[in-house]
C-alpha cells in the first residue's frame, strides 16, 4: 500500500515540475540551471576540500595494495591492513617507495607497538591476547603469503616482542 502512495506522490511532483518547466521560457530555465550547476560545483569543491583527504585516502591505499599483489583478502582484512600501514606510515617506518629513507624500526615505542597489534594499552592484556593479535595480523601479511610484505611482517614481530616485554 505504501508503494502505491509513494508512487502517486512522486508522479504528482514530476507532473507539477514538468508543468512548471513547460510554462517557463527557455532563457529563464537555462539561467537557473547555470546557477544551480555553479552552486553544486562550489558545494562539491568545499566537501572535497574539507573531507577529500579522508575520502580519497582509503580507496587509493586499497588500490596501491592491489599493486603489491595481495591476493585473497576480504574487505575487512584490507581495512585492517590499511590501518596497520597508516600507523606505520605516520611513524615513518613504512613507505611504498623502495628508495625512501625509513626510520630504524628498532625504536618502536610501546604505544606504537600496541597500535600495530590493535591492542588497547589501558586494558589488562595477557600473553595469550598478544599472541592472538600477532597471529591474526601475520595471517594477512606473512612473507609466505606475499613476499612484498616482508617488511611489514618484521615490524609486527618487533611490536609483539615489545608488548610482551612491557606486560612481563
Amino acid at each position: 500500500m505504501n508503494i502505491i502512495i509513494y508512487t502517486l506522490v512522486i508522479l504528482g511532483i514530476i507532473y507539477f515540475l514538468l508543468k512548471l518547466i513547460a510554462n517557463t521560457s527557455s532563457k529563464k530555465i537555462s539561467k537557473h540551471l547555470r546557477k544551480l550547476i555553479f552552486l553544486g560545483l562550489v558545494v562539491l569543491a568545499i566537501i572535497l576540500l574539507v573531507g577529500g583527504k579522508l575520502l580519497l585516502s582509503i580507496p587509493l591505499t586499497l588500490l596501491s595494495l592491489a599493486l603489491v599483489k595481495l591476493k585473497g583478502f576480504s574487505l575487512f582484512q584490507l581495512i585492517g591492513l590499511f590501518r596497520l600501514i597508516q600507523t606505520l606510515r605516520r611513524s615513518g617506518r613504512f613507505s611504498f617507495k623502495q628508495n625512501q629513507n625509513i626510520k630504524n624500526s628498532s625504536k618502536i615505542s610501546i604505544e606504537e607497538a600496541y597500535k600495530i597489534l590493535n591492542l588497547d594499552i589501558k586494558k589488562n592484556i595477557s600473553k595469550k591476547d598478544v599472541q592472538k593479535a600477532h597471529i591474526k595480523i601475520q595471517k594477512k601479511i606473512h612473507p609466505d603469503i606475499s613476499p612484498e610484505t616482508a617488511r611489514l611482517s618484521m615490524i609486527v614481530n618487533e611490536a609483539k616482542e615489545i608488548v610482551l616485554r612491557d606486560i612481563s
